[in-house]
Formats: structure tokens, C-alpha cells, sequence
């Protein structure tokens, strides 16, 4: 999408949400390099940059703990929060009556879904169709002109037949050759763990980013987004599947399970569950 357009839909977005959640006094994003994306129609751009100035600082001190998901601060007249979406830092401040719990609430819904509307717009390209188009096509000689007017060429079946069975032919060819066989999917013994949250899908697991990226690797750069969870009572399950984000659990062997799922594989923390990837 037009940066341009990007950009005006989440100002619209922005102004919307003063609507929404009036004590929001200021609101706006920007990138990790400084880049502005968009701001409400209230707050002036010197002050969205002095504010990325004063949080540049900050972040260059938490870069040593992987750097700043979200912040808050609070002042006398009001809070400011920072909180991080994929590539994008959103910022809101709200009056000292502001009610955050049902501000964030807002926040964390509707930011999030806007920017993935956003995303899936995508304009077909217009392509330009000349007025006077010139023609390519040879042109045929007076003396070949003759040839075809005066000597028609004879076409025999034969003649006919030779194109037809050799696309047959290449079609037999073609079914022939096998496919690929992959390899049968790894089943791993992963450690129940507990995922818990507001806007916790609970239709998703996550697991270890390292072994997704193995077995993306195993199945020739294929993109594994569910795998099979298997309690050792023998329920299984089939779901979705994402990284965990939690880096205390990486490389430990953790599956974390919200309770929709736990409930119907019938296990609990501390349990073990035989997790393997679905190839499509």
C-alpha cells in the first residue's frame, strides 16, 4: 500500500479513537529508526518527535534485555504508554480521570486489528494500455503472398497427427515423474505450560521458535503453522501454532497450552504431550 494512504488511514484511526475513549489527549505512532507514521489531528508533530527523542534514550539502554514492548509513565497532569506492535511503536497519553484499564482495553483491540485490515488492502496495479498500438506481427511478402494464393500446401493426417501425439507424449512425461516424498513428521515430547491472557487465542499453542524453524527446514522451506498435540491418554488435537514469546521458556522444551485446549486433551501443567507438525 501508497505510503501515503498508510498513513492517512491510521490518522482517521487515531481520531476515531479520541472518539472512542475522549480522555486520550494525544496519540501516535512511529517506527523503531524515528520515523513518524501518523498522528492525531491534536498533537504536532515537534512534539511526537520530542517525545521519540526522549524514548530513543531509553531504548538504547534496554537494547541489553532485548529492548522495550511497552511502557508507562505517570505524571500529575496524566499517563503516557508505549506499547509495541509488530514493527510499529504506539503511543497514547490520557488525562489523570482517564480510565485505563478500559482505555487499554481498547487500545489493544482495536490498534491491532486496524493495522492488519490495513495490511490485507491490496490495490491491483493499473497498467497502462497505449492509444495507438503498433503491429508487431510479421508482415507477409508479395512472393509469399503468391506461394499461398497460388501453391496451397497439402496437409496430410499425418501432417496433422504429429503435434497431437507428441503433446501426448509429453503429457505421459509429465505423469510419470513422481513427487517428492517428505519425510515422515517428527514427533517431539514437549512439557505442559500454562497461556494465559486477554487476547490470548484460544485456538493456538506455542512452541520453541528453534524447533519451527527445524522443521521448516526438514520439510524444504515449508511454513508449519498447526501442528498435532497428543495427550498420553491418546486425545489428540489439531491446532494452530506460534513462537513463544517468553524467551525464559526458549530451548527447554515448553509447549504453552491456553485452557480451551487443555481442557479438551484432558491434561494439565507439568504434563507431558506429543507434539508433531502438520505439512500441507
Amino acid at each position: 500500500m501508497d505510503s501515503d494512504v498508510y498513513s492517512f488511514a491510521l490518522k482517521n484511526t487515531l481520531n476515531e479513537l479520541q472518539n472512542v475513549c475522549p480522555d486520550i489527549t494525544h496519540a501516535f505512532m512511529f517506527r523503531e529508526n524515528g520515523e513518524v507514521v501518523a498522528g492525531d489531528m491534536n498533537t504536532s508533530e515537534k512534539t511526537i518527535v520530542h517525545v521519540i527523542d526522549s524514548f530513543d534514550a531509553i531504548n538504547e539502554k534496554a537494547e541489553a534485555i532485548g529492548g522495550i514492548e511497552s511502557l508507562t509513565f505517570h505524571g500529575v497532569d496524566g499517563t503516557l504508554t508505549a506499547s509495541r506492535i509488530n514493527d510499529l511503536y504506539f503511543v497514547t497519553v490520557a488525562s489523570e480521570k482517564a480510565d485505563m484499564k478500559y482505555m487499554n482495553t481498547v487500545t489493544r483491540i482495536l490498534i491491532p486489528t486496524i493495522l492488519k485490515l490495513i495490511d490485507k488492502i491490496n490495490p491491483t496495479p493499473i497498467k497502462n494500455t497505449p492509444h495507438n498500438p503498433i503491429n508487431t506481427e510479421p508482415q507477409e511478402t508479395d512472393d509469399e503472398l503468391d506461394e499461398a494464393t497460388h501453391e496451397p500446401q497439402e496437409r496430410t493426417a499425418e501432417h496433422l497427427e504429429e503435434p497431437y501425439l507428441m503433446h501426448q507424449r509429453e503429457n505421459q512425461i509429465e505423469k510419470s515423474t513422481p513427487e517428492p516424498l517428505l519425510p515422515e513428521p517428527i514427533v517431539n515430547q514437549l512439557i505442559v505450560e500454562n497461556l494465559g491472557g486477554l487476547l490470548v487465542p484460544s485456538d493456538t499453542v506455542r512452541i520453541d521458535n528453534a524447533m519451527l524453524s527445524q522443521w521448516a527446514e526438514l520439510y524444504e522451506g515449508k511454513r508449519i503453522e498447526e501442528v498435532e498435540v497428543e495427550s498420553f491418554g491418546g486425545k489428540k488435537l489439531q491446532c494452530k501454532v506460534k513462537p513463544i514469546k517468553d524467551s525464559k521458556y526458549e530451548g527447554k522444551g515448553i509447549i504453552q497450552i491456553p485452557e480451551k485446549i487443555r481442557t479438551d486433551l484432558e491434561i494439565n501443567k507439568g504434563e507431558l504431550v506429543r507434539v508433531k507438525p502438520v505439512v500441507k
